[in-house]
Formats: C-alpha cells, sequence, structure tokens
C-alpha cells in the first residue's frame, strides 16, 4: 500500500510558565512516521504523551515548530490558497467529548449540513442526499435531523459526530480518544463502527488511545509515545507480543487483562 500520511522529524513546542519563569516543552519531539492508505494506524501512550498533540498538526490546530507533513506526497505546510481550501475535504477530526463537540443550539440537520454549506457549492438537493447517505453509513434514521443534541445518548452522539467529520468524504479520519467517555458496550459498538466505516468508505485512520484491548482489536499497525517521542512501532500483533522498547513493556505489563 501506498503512503497516505507522513510525518518527518516533527516538533510541535509549548510555552509553559513555572514559577514565574518561561521554559519550551516539546509535545511532539522529532517523530517521524508513515501511515498507509487504508490502514488504521494507533497511537498509545499515557496521558500528556503527546498523541493529541500530533494529531492537531496534522489538522492544522496547532502550527509545528518543524519538520514536516505529508499528505499524498505532498507538504501541507506550505500549501496554495487552493490547496487549503480542499484540505478539509481530506482530513477530518473526531473529538473525545461527544458531549461537548456538538453545538446543543443547532439541529443534528443544521450540523450535518454546516460542513457543506462552508466547504461546498452543491445544490439543496445534493446536501440532502449527502446528509442521508452519511446517516445510513452511521446507523441513524433520518428522524434524528429535527431533534437537538441533548436528546441523544452518548454513543449516538458520537455517531452524529463521525458523520459530521464523514460529510466531506476525507481520505483520513483523525480518531482522538473517541470512545473514552462511553460506557464499555457502546465502545464496542463505535470500534465495530468505525472498521466497518474503514471497509465501506476506503478510509485510512489514525485512531489515538490509551486502551491497549481497544488498540490491539482495531489497529493494524501501533506507534507507541513516551514524553513526545516515538518510542516504537510495528504492526499490532508484533507490539503486543514481541515489544522492544522497555516503555512498551512497561505500558503493556500494567495494562488490564488484554484481549486474545
Amino acid at each position: 500500500m501506498e503512503n497516505l500520511l507522513e510525518l518527518k522529524n516533527l516538533v510541535v513546542e509549548y510555552k509553559s510558565i513555572k514559577n514565574d519563569s518561561e521554559s519550551v516543552v516539546k509535545a511532539v519531539n522529532d517523530v517521524s512516521l508513515t501511515i498507509k492508505r487504508g490502514e488504521i494506524y494507533a497511537l498509545a501512550g499515557e496521558s500528556g504523551c503527546g498523541k493529541s498533540t500530533l494529531s492537531k498538526a496534522v489538522t492544522k490546530l496547532v502550527k509545528p515548530k518543524s519538520g514536516d507533513i505529508l499528505l499524498n506526497g505532498k507538504s501541507i505546510l506550505n500549501q496554495t490558497k487552493e490547496e487549503r481550501k480542499k484540505y478539509p475535504h481530506e482530513v477530518q477530526m473526531v473529538f473525545q467529548n461527544p458531549y461537548s463537540s456538538l453545538n446543543p443550539k443547532m439541529k443534528i440537520g443544521e450540523i450535518l449540513k454546516e460542513p457543506l454549506d462552508i466547504n461546498t457549492r452543491y445544490s439543496k438537493t445534493r446536501k440532502q442526499i449527502l446528509i442521508r447517505r452519511v446517516l445510513n453509513d452511521v446507523g441513524l434514521a433520518e428522524s434524528c435531523l429535527d431533534l437537538y443534541p441533548h436528546e441523544f445518548s452518548g454513543g449516538q452522539r458520537q455517531r452524529i459526530a463521525i458523520a459530521r467529520a464523514l460529510i466531506l468524504n476525507p481520505k483520513l479520519l483523525i480518531a482522538d480518544e473517541p470512545v473514552s467517555a462511553l460506557d464499555a458496550s457502546i465502545q464496542a459498538q463505535i470500534i465495530n463502527l468505525l472498521k466497518e466505516l474503514r471497509r465501506k468508505r476506503n478510509l485510512t485512520i489514525l485512531f489515538i488511545s490509551h486502551d491497549l484491548n481497544v488498540i490491539r482489536y482495531l489497529a493494524d499497525r501501533v506507534g507507541i509515545m513516551y514524553f513526545g517521542k516515538l518510542v516504537e512501532e510495528n504492526y499490532t500483533e508484533s507490539i503486543f507480543n514481541f515489544p522492544t522498547a522497555d516503555y512498551t513493556k512497561t505500558l503493556l505489563s500494567s495494562a488490564p487483562r488484554l484481549l486474545a
């Protein structure tokens, strides 16, 4: 498979103030990795290791200090105006908390229509077709379009958030801890939905999680992050059965019983 996303020596820094003195924290520290088209690549590691910051760099929510991010072999850091307009059609993100990621004042139909209004010139009929299609793909009925987010369960809200991310038909979906705020039974439903969407839409997924059980079930390859660095990367079963980095071994040994 060809590479869809490539990170080259990526560095993302934050300024930190402690005891009236300013310091620089490298949230992502010289990370290089590739994600192949059509695969599910998981980033694992404890909270604060840089997983989410890396995803925000890919979605352009934070600006890297140095390094490069390539999508389809082209840098996203020096795009033309036309390329910047097209980027939302290439990369989208699902956030952790379905209770805060949806505007409570907007109906679901408005939430799904908004990205189309902003990023396309589609006709009203075309927009309606795409909305119905994405609702079907995430397992929701059209009757939900006239309802507000508070009228849904957490799992249903996350399905809505996934639908919103997919409405522009992106090639890369970044899922940042998308099931950690959900009950275990609902987690399984969302994970299986992501697997089905990968197959149905030929999606590439960057899946970020601290839950090793979920990662082992879902991912094709895994990268392990520790203090901003990528300390190990391999196919999923190799990571779980034959870890090489000391931190990976510690992470696996401290996890609850893993899936067989």
